[in-house]
């Protein structure tokens, strides 16, 4: 589907013309003629699938057509994290470039300043908020925040807010809202908690489900079985084997990124890494400088995993096995983006055997295994069924080899969006996530 089919606002037209979009994806074509009706919605999509613009365009042509207050909030984007938030505020920047609707990423992490910046926003009015949830909280408790004339209210990614406790927070924002007002709920999957969300905040809502449940058939997929001291070798002898321009190396723990970064810095890659403990101004930059290949490999937890619009990357590694399904392929999703072809390698130590062939199940077919070269030295077999105990070919684990050593065991938008970046740490139970999105 063409958009210009949708009868969107010409000056609309211009941002999409200008962003280089040309025909709609499955999730916008069946998104936005409800969205533009005036239905509430409930869509499963995951990252990748188009859904930023499926929300953001069908909302903007109707702030554009329908008279609305300039001195209020007209629509509020919730999201689990800050990333996200500056991420979609970019989005909204370049499909609104020739309109004059105005848009602020409200999130924590920043300075004062930005405080200011957010609090005059929220206080004088303006078209579209996309927030996490503790930072609008805190400027809720403050008592200026106009909410009385928001016409459209957005969960993005609402599952990972809710396994990040944010349930709470985002009842509360909502009992500011008035009553009538459109709903709009994405989500990645539709657990039971998910449905119950939907049947509090949703009439009569259309259904749609974008799932992507496996990974595009151009990644290649490969594993190697090894021991814990055999990863950061083997992960060196493979930067080595080829000039990649783009590559990201996914660890489940932040001192795992820290650790295998160092080791990297000191083998002299070009290598950053994202997590965090990192100030945001610092994760723009990196980020910024992986999208101008001044950079070429990223160390990175699952702040990454989701959510990331860059194309062109050549190889995703897993150091750790993540730690469901889902995880997995929405971290190897980043490369093979567009239509071109990527690889994802896992490696997968004794201790994480179990976790892969839950991950292979879910997958409906094996990943390749690659046998370690020799000169790494044995290697453990594949037996997940005993809990990944050496078999044949096993043996121990090497020895201290030189560099084995194992690791661990915005500026803020005024009239128009914000910088672009991310998701949130890997454990979904932990509550630095929290931290890290509002």
């Amino acid at each position: 589907m063409n958009f210009r089919e949708l009868g969107l606002d010409e000056r609309l037209l211009e941002g999409i013309d200008a962003m280089g979009y040309e025909t709609a994806t499955p999730v916008q074509a069946q998104v936005i003629q409800p969205i533009l009706e005036g239905r509430d919605i409930i869509a499963s999509a995951q990252t990748g699938t188009g859904k930023t613009a499926a929300f953001l365009l069908p909302i903007i042509h109707k702030m554009l057509t329908s008279p609305h207050p300039a001195n209020h909030i007209n629509a509020m984007i919730i999201v689990p994290t800050r990333e996200l938030a500056i991420q979609i505020a970019e989005t909204m920047e370049g499909l609104g470039y020739f309109t004059d609707i105005s848009c602020i990423a409200v999130y924590g992490g920043g300075d004062g300043n930005s405080f200011v910046t957010e609090k005059k926003a929220l206080s004088s009015g303006v078209d579209m908020v996309v927030c996490t949830p503790g930072r609008m909280i805190a400027h809720l408790n403050m008592g200026y925040v106009k909410m009385n004339q928001v016409n459209y209210l957005v969960l993005d990614e609402a599952d990972r807010m809710l396994d990040m406790g944010f349930n709470d927070d985002i009842m509360k924002i909502i009992s500011f809202l008035p009553k009538k007002r459109q709903n709009l709920l994405f989500s990645a999957t539709m657990p039971q908690k998910m449905r119950d969300l939907a049947r509090k905040l949703l009439h009569d809502p259309v259904e749609i489900n974008i799932a992507v449940s496996k990974p595009p058939e151009q990644i290649v997929q490969e594993a190697y079985v090894v021991f814990e001291p055999q990863k950061i070798p083997l992960i060196k002898h493979m930067l080595n084997s080829k000039a990649y321009t783009r590559v990201i190396i996914f660890c489940s723990k932040k001192q795992h990124v820290k650790q295998l970064a160092s080791e990297l810095k000191r083998a002299r890659f070009s290598i950053e890494e994202i997590h965090s403990d990192l100030l945001q101004d610092k994760r723009e930059q990196v980020m910024q400088d992986f999208r101008n290949k001044k950079l070429k490999i990223l160390v990175a937890t699952d702040i990454l995993s989701r959510g990331i619009d860059i194309e062109e990357i050549e190889l995703v590694i897993n150091y750790d096995v993540p730690n469901d399904g889902e995880d997995y392929i929405h971290r190897i999703g980043r490369t093979a983006r567009a239509e071109t072809k990527g690889t994802a390698i896992t490696f997968i130590s004794e201790a994480e055997q179990r976790k892969f062939a839950a991950i292979e199940q879910l997958l409906g077919k094996p990943v390749t295994k690659v046998a370690v070269p020799e000169e790494f030295g044995p290697a453990p077999a594949y037996a997940p069924k005993s809990g990944g105990r050496s078999g044949a070919g096993g043996g121990r684990p090497p020895g201290n080899r030189p560099g084995g050593n194992r690791p661990g065991s915005n500026r803020p938008a005024g009239n128009r969006g914000a910088g672009g970046g991310n998701r949130a740490d890997g454990n979904r139970s932990s509550r630095e996530q929290g931290a890290s999105g509002s």
